[in-house]
Parts: C-alpha cells; sequence; structure tokens
C-alpha cells in the first residue's frame, strides 16, 4: 500500500554536503558584487561585507545544528519547531514555506535559468499577441512567456526527474556541483594569473578611509550577501532520508557552509581584482549586466562570456534541482502530521513524495506565471528570519527542557553564538518593518492566512490531538 511505504536512509555524510552546497549557491554568487559595490565603494569593505555575512551564517548553522542533532527527522524546521514550540507555530511554518518561501525560491531559479538560456540562443517569442493580456490589471502572465514556459518546463522537468526516485535527483545534484565546483575554480586560476589583475583594485587603502561607507550602507550590503549565503536549512528537510542524520546533517551543515564562505571569497577577490570598483558600479547602474560575465569578459574575451553564461545556466539548474528535492520534505511530514491535505502524505513506488513534489512544482509553476514572485520573495523574507530565529532561540529552549538528552553536536561559542544569531534576525525583522512596512505588511498578511487553513484542517482531522 502507497500509505504504508517509509522513507529510505540512503544519503550519507557526503550527499549532505552536496545538499547544503547546492541549496546555496544561486546566482548570487555571479551578480551580488555589483549592488555592493554600489553601497559600499570599497573592494576592503565589499569584502568584510562577505565575511561578516558569513560568519553570521556560520553562527545560525551553528545553532541549527545543535537542534537538527537532537532531533532530525524528514521536514527539518517544521520537526524541530513543532517540537520545541507547537503544531500550530509549525503549520505557520510550513504554509509559510509552500505557499511562497520554498516555492517562489524555486520560481525565482527556473526563471534565472530561462532568462539566462534566453540570452544565449533567444528563445522564440510565443502567444505574442497575449503579452499585454492583464488580470486585474496587475498580473501579466503571457508577458515574456518565452521565458516563463522555460521555466516552467524547467520546474516539471527537474519535478519530473525527482518523483522518480530519491538517488536520481541526488546524483543530478551531485554531478552539476562537481561541475560548477571545477568551473569557479577555473575563473579563480586563470583570472588571477591574467595579464588583466590588478591586485590595486583589490588593495586601495583611499578607498577604506575615504569615509563613504555607513552604518546603514554596510548593513545593506551584508544583506545582498546574507541572501546569496540562503539555503542552508534546507537539508534538514531530509533529514529521514540520511545516514546516522543525528551525526551527519550537523556535520554536514557545518562544513558545507564553510566550504561555501571559502568559495564566495575567493570568487570575489578575483572580481576585485579584475574589475575597478567604478566598473562594479556602472555594472550596477546598467541593470542588464553582470558581474561575473564582464570579470570573465575581460581575460577570456567572447569565449569567456559563453563559458560564465553557461557556467551560470548550471548553478541555477543545480540549485533549482536541489530546492526541489529537498522543499517537498516539509509538505509531507506537515501531511504526516495530519496538518496539510492527507494525500500529499503518500510515498509512491519510488519511497518519495510524489504528490508532494508535483503540487510544489504546479505551484511554483503558477507563480513563474504570475510574475510576482520576485515581489512576493521581497514581501516574506523578512518573515524566514522570524523562523530562522524561532529555531535558534529553540537552542536555549530545549537546553531547558531536554537537560539530559545526547547531543552529538552543542553548538560552539553558547550562549554568546545563538544570541548574536537571534539578535540579527530581530534586527533585520525591525529594519524591514521601518523601511518597508507596506511590504513587511502584505508579507504578514500573507503568513496569517494560514490561521483559517490550520483550524480548517483541524475540523476536517478531529480525532488528531494536539501534542
Amino acid at each position: 500500500m502507497g500509505n504504508q511505504r517509509s522513507l529510505v536512509r540512503t544519503l550519507g555524510l557526503g550527499y549532505v554536503i552536496i545538499f547544503v552546497i547546492a541549496n546555496i549557491i544561486g546566482s548570487g554568487v555571479y551578480k551580488k558584487i555589483a549592488p555592493m559595490a554600489a553601497e559600499l565603494h570599497s573592494s576592503v569593505w565589499i569584502l568584510a561585507a562577505w565575511i561578516v555575512g558569513g560568519i553570521i551564517t556560520l553562527f545560525g548553522a551553528l545553532s541549527n545544528a545543535e537542534v537538527a542533532g537532537l532531533l532530525a527527522d524528514t521536514g527539518g524546521e517544521f520537526v524541530y519547531l513543532k517540537k520545541i514550540y507547537n503544531r500550530f507555530f509549525a503549520f505557520i511554518y510550513g504554509w509559510s514555506l509552500f505557499t511562497v518561501i520554498q516555492t517562489a525560491t524555486i520560481s525565482s531559479l527556473a526563471y534565472i535559468f530561462a532568462q539566462s538560456l534566453n540570452s544565449i540562443i533567444h528563445l522564440p517569442e510565443v502567444l505574442p499577441s497575449l503579452q499585454q493580456f492583464s488580470i486585474g490589471g496587475v498580473f501579466l502572465p503571457f508577458q515574456d512567456f518565452n521565458v516563463k514556459l522555460t521555466a516552467i518546463l524547467l520546474i516539471l522537468l527537474l519535478t519530473g526527474l525527482n518523483i522518480s526516485g530519491l538517488k536520481t535527483g541526488a546524483g543530478a545534484s551531485r554531478a552539476v556541483m562537481l561541475t560548477v565546483f571545477a568551473g569557479l575554480f577555473l575563473i579563480v586560476f586563470f583570472g588571477l594569473i591574467s595579464g588583466n589583475a590588478r591586485p590595486d583594485n583589490f588593495l586601495n587603502v583611499k578607498e577604506l578611509v575615504a569615509g563613504t561607507v555607513t552604518l546603514s550602507s554596510f548593513f545593506t550590503a551584508m544583506l545582498a550577501a546574507f541572501w546569496a549565503y540562503q539555503g542552508w536549512v534546507s537539508v534538514g528537510f531530509i533529514g529521514g532520508e540520511v545516514k546516522d542524520p543525528t551525526r551527519n546533517i550537523p556535520k554536514g551543515i557545518v562544513i558545507g557552509v564553510l566550504v561555501v564562505i571559502s568559495i564566495y571569497l575567493l570568487v570575489n577577490v578575483t572580481y576585485l581584482t579584475l574589475l575597478s570598483i567604478p566598473q562594479l558600479e556602472q555594472i550596477h547602474a546598467s541593470g542588464n549586466q553582470i558581474a561575473a560575465v564582464e570579470a570573465v569578459r575581460s581575460f577570456w574575451g567572447i569565449g569567456g562570456v559563453l563559458f560564465i553564461s553557461l557556467l551560470i545556466l548550471l548553478t541555477t539548474l543545480g540549485c533549482t534541482n536541489a530546492s526541489i528535492l529537498t522543499g517537498a520534505r516539509p509538505y509531507y511530514a506537515m501531511a504526516r502530521e495530519k496538518l496539510f491535505f492527507s494525500g500529499i502524505g503518500k510515498l509512491n513506488k519510488n519511497n518519495v513524495p510524489g504528490n508532494s513534489l508535483l503540487w510544489q512544482g504546479l505551484w511554483a509553476s503558477v507563480l513563474v506565471l504570475s510574475g510576482t514572485f520576485d515581489q512576493l520573495t521581497d514581501m516574506i523574507i523578512f518573515a524566514v528570519f522570524i523562523f530562522y530565529g524561532a529555531t535558534t532561540l529553540g537552542v536555549f529552549i530545549l537546553r531547558r527542557k531536554m537537560p539530559d538528552a545526547h547531543r552529538p553536536y552543542k553548538v560552539w561559542g553558547y550562549p554568546v553564538v545563538p544570541a548574536i544569531f537571534i539578535l540579527f534576525c530581530i534586527g533585520l525583522f525591525v529594519n524591514t518593518i521601518v523601511a518597508r512596512p507596506r511590504e513587511a505588511a502584505i508579507g504578514m498578511i500573507l503568513i496569517l492566512a494560514g490561521i483559517p487553513v490550520y483550524f480548517f484542517l483541524k475540523w476536517k482531522y478531529p480525532k488528531r490531538e494536539d501534542e
């Protein structure tokens, strides 16, 4: 029987590390340095923002690793929040994940893939006569439909790949990540030894002491870096399919985040030796250039442009695949707890949550068609940090509630490290409310829309008692 199947623990530490890295490295490593240059006007301050953002990410990862080591299971943060707080708060997290957070991430990555592909081969126009068709004057589903259709086809293709089995999707992520690593290494190696490398671009002390950097601009630039670090919590979603999860998930999170920090620093040092700050500011102002493309163009010419464009395609492909694979597991876990629709809580013949993958793919496709996913992500990103902060606060709560429980990993620097990360989450949340009250308000409305759904599910499954 389909609903009698159980997830199989087939993934070792190597795959855990791969999924941590694959869920983080997307388009940010290629694009984010330009807006950071526009904020900071200094190569040294840019690297400082990457380092501080990496340290804060590491603090969050270290804190999350302790909770994961204690509570690792399919669903990740959903399971943790249910144990730390209650079913209601865990559902609100899962609802937010399904409606916007994870699905909009998938949509955005697939759209970037399609845009990059269109810049290389120029996708043929599809339904041009409907370009201006709108729904309520807000949604333009057929605008740039050639790009949107390509993004949807990618989502459905990768969803089908992951429905066919865990090892298939995991193997695809491994192959893509190894290729991306090789591509980034080539850029760093040949970029730094090229005749166009200018170390004085990177070591311009005058920029550092010019007095143009404010706390606000540094914080804004650091958030750009932090966005590029997003995704490290997703590996917890597949906790039920990891061998020895209480050891391998914490270890994989820490190793994976450290690897990404190292890669980002190497790549950005390379960009900064190849491009001056004025060049990066011009790239940002143009709106249609990518810093990585211009950096590689400087030493490899037009052939380098094709190389880096293909690498961006491959990177976004890998990140989309990893996001699809891991993202479907929390909804499966929710359905098993009677906190989502029952059909989503079943495994297919390949022992993967096929229905959960399918519904995730369909909703992500709708977000692509709406063309509003970037706005939705902006509105809800601050809310992600509510849950990040709540999980980290769980380190303190669980040490009080379960003082004698075996912890394969205890967060280094306790209580300072988790406290710093919690303060950062609060700061980001407050800053968003003050700086962007409209987006914050709409984001909260989207999250709180899950409340009536929760009570509907509670009515639909009355025999399930709250834990």
